[in-house]
């Protein structure tokens, strides 16, 4: 059942921890997409904050499988990292495309910047979920 802590954990992180950065990164001009988005998404037409909810559950999943086999030292740097590089780069290099969004080689070092920050940042509210919420 730690599985379902961990998709819980993650489900919550992005909309704790995730989302509020973008918000405030979408105040500060720095990205043009808006958080806690109701907008449809495709192909089921689900509202794209659960959307993303639901797949940081499921990056939270594979997440704290791996790092479970890494030892509990460190925790905070590896889940920092691991959120800040893995989605990130899935997303600049598998998502983006099948959403017809190219990869611009020139935009790439700002949008891995942008990615790292809010996907670390998932990775740290989903450790400090996982460490309050019941078992």
């Amino acid at each position: 059942m730690r599985w379902l802590l961990w998709f819980v954990a993650g489900f919550l992180a992005v909309l704790s921890f995730h989302q509020p950065a973008v918000a405030l990164l979408h105040g500060a001009g720095v990205i043009p997409f808006t958080a806690f988005s109701f907008g449809r998404t495709a192909p089921f037409g689900v509202p794209a904050v659960f959307s993303a909810a639901f797949f940081g559950g499921l990056w939270a999943i594979l997440m704290f499988h791996l790092l479970a086999r890494t030892g509990s030292g460190w925790m905070w740097l590896k889940v920092l990292l691991f959120g800040g590089i893995a989605p990130t780069l899935v997303a600049l290099f598998v998502v983006f495309p099948l959403k017809g969004h190219g990869l611009n080689l020139a935009q790439f070092p700002m949008r891995f910047a942008i990615g790292f920050v809010l996907n670390a940042l998932w990775g740290i509210g989903a450790l400090v979920f996982v460490r309050v919420l019941p078992r």
